[in-house]
C-alpha cells in the first residue's frame, strides 16, 4: 500500500494511502532477438498493428477495441514502465513532478522514471486528483493503472470512478501479491500487445541485467544469513514496518533468501505495522530501507527524530533507499536488485 498524499479517511483504501511502507521467484522466460535493435540504446517504438486488439488484464478482464489503443492514459509509474518497453502515452496521473515553492520549477518524481515530464500532459499530480475534462481532451482510448488491492484501480479516484470508466476502456496489473519477475512478465505482455517490440536488443540485455543482479542478491543473501533488513517508511507522527509478504519486491527478495523483519502487528489491510517514535526501535536490523517516495521522511527530515539518530543500522550508515512503487521494466528493476546486493555485501551485524 503505497503511500499517497495522507489520506484523510480512514477506510481501506484511506489506510493504503495513509502512509503505509510497501514494500520481488517465477523463473524468468527467456527472449531471444527477434528483429529489434542490434545496438542497444532505447527501445523500440510501437509499430502499427491492425485489425481488432484484446488483452486481458490481472482483474481477469478481457478488455477489448477495434484497434490497438494509441491515445493511452496511465499512472505515472505504470506510463515509465511502458516508455521502457516502446510504448508512450499521451496523459498520466499521479506522482509526475515535483515543484519548487519558490521557483515553481518543476523536477521529475521519483516514479517518473524517463518520462518527460514537460511532453506529457498530467491530469493528476496528487492522491484524489484526477481531472475528468483534461482526460476527456485527450481523446483516451485506454486507461492503464496498478491495482494493490483486487479491482482497486490505483490513484483512480473513488467518488469518480464510475465517471471515467464510462469514457474508455481500463488494464489493471497487479503491483501487489505477485513476485516482481511475474509482475514485470505482465507489463512486457501488456506492452508487446500494444504493438512493442518487447525483444530488442536493449531490453535483452536489461533483462539479463536483471537475472544477475538477482542471482547476486541470491549470493550475497545467503552469505549473509544473519543479516536482518527492515522495510520502513516514515511519517512525522509514525514509522511503518513493512511486510514482506504482499510487496512485489520484498515477495521476490525472501525468495531470494534475504532475511526481511516480519512485523508482528499488521493493519487490517496486512500491509505494515505503524510504530510511535518512541517505539521505533521495536525490531532489531542490521540494514533500514527506506522509503524513497515524495511522500515519505527522507534521511535529512529524520535526523530531527532522535529515536531514528539512535538505531544501530542508522548509527552504523546501513540506511538504503527503498523503491516503494517499482518501475515495472527490468531497465529499474534491476539496479534495485544491485543496491540491494551491495548493501548485503558490506553490511556488518549490528542489531
Amino acid at each position: 500500500m503505497p503511500s499517497t498524499a495522507r489520506a484523510t479517511s480512514l477506510t481501506r483504501r484511506g489506510l493504503l494511502a495513509a502512509g503505509g511502507a510497501l514494500g520481488l521467484g517465477a523463473a524468468l522466460a527467456a527472449c531471444g532477438d527477434k528483429g529489434g535493435e542490434k545496438n542497444g540504446g532505447s527501445p523500440a517504438k510501437a509499430s502499427e498493428k491492425s485489425g481488432p486488439w484484446k488483452f486481458t488484464d490481472d482483474r481477469g478482464t478481457a478488455v477489448e477495441a477495434k484497434s490497438t489503443p494509441k491515445n493511452i492514459v496511465a499512472f505515472t509509474g505504470t506510463a515509465a514502465a511502458l516508455k521502457d518497453f516502446g510504448i508512450e502515452v499521451k496523459g498520466v496521473f499521479g506522482p509526475t513532478y515535483v515543484e519548487d515553492p519558490k521557483t515553481k520549477a518543476k523536477t521529475p518524481d521519483v516514479q517518473a522514471g524517463d518520462l518527460d515530464i514537460e511532453k506529457v500532459k498530467v491530469i493528476g499530480n496528487v492522491w484524489g486528483e484526477f481531472k475528468i475534462e483534461e482526460y476527456l481532451k485527450l481523446q483516451p482510448e485506454l486507461l492503464i493503472t496498478d491495482m494493490w488491492e483486487k479491482n482497486d484501480l490505483w490513484y483512480v479516484p473513488a467518488e469518480q470512478k464510475d465517471k471515467i470508466l464510462k469514457i474508455a476502456p481500463s488494464v489493471a496489473l497487479w503491483a501487489a501479491d505477485k513476485s516482481m519477475p511475474a509482475v514485470l512478465q505482465r507489463h512486457a505482455d501488456l506492452a508487446a500487445s500494444l504493438g512493442a517490440d518487447v525483444r530488442t536488443a536493449q531490453i535483452e540485455a536489461d533483462k539479463k541485467r536483471f537475472e544477475a543482479a538477482a542471482e547476486r542478491v541470491r549470493k550475497a543473501a545467503q552469505g549473509k544469513k544473519d543479516i536482518k533488513v527492515l522495510i520502513g517508511s516514515g511519517a512525522p507522527d509514525l514509522f511503518y514496518v513493512s511486510t514482506p509478504v504482499r510487496p512485489t519486491d520484498t515477495l521476490f527478495f525472501k525468495e531470494l533468501g534475504v532475511n526481511i523483519v516480519v512485523p508482528t502487528k499488521l493493519d487490517q489491510g496486512g500491509w505494515f505495522e505503524g510504530l510511535s517514535w518512541e517505539n521505533v526501535d521495536k525490531y532489531q536490523a542490521d540494514i533500514i530501507m527506506l522509503d524513497n517516495r515524495t511522500s515519505a521522511l527522507q534521511p535529512e527530515a529524520l535526523k530531527a527524530k532522535p529515536t531514528w539518530a539512535a538505531l544501530p543500522a542508522v548509527k552504523a550508515g546501513q540506511v538504503i533507499p527503498r523503491v516503494t512503487e517499482p518501475i515495472y521494466s527490468y531497465a529499474k528493476c534491476a539496479p534495485l536488485l544491485e543496491d540491494l546486493a551491495k548493501a548485503l555485501e558490506n553490511a556488518k551485524k549490528v542489531s
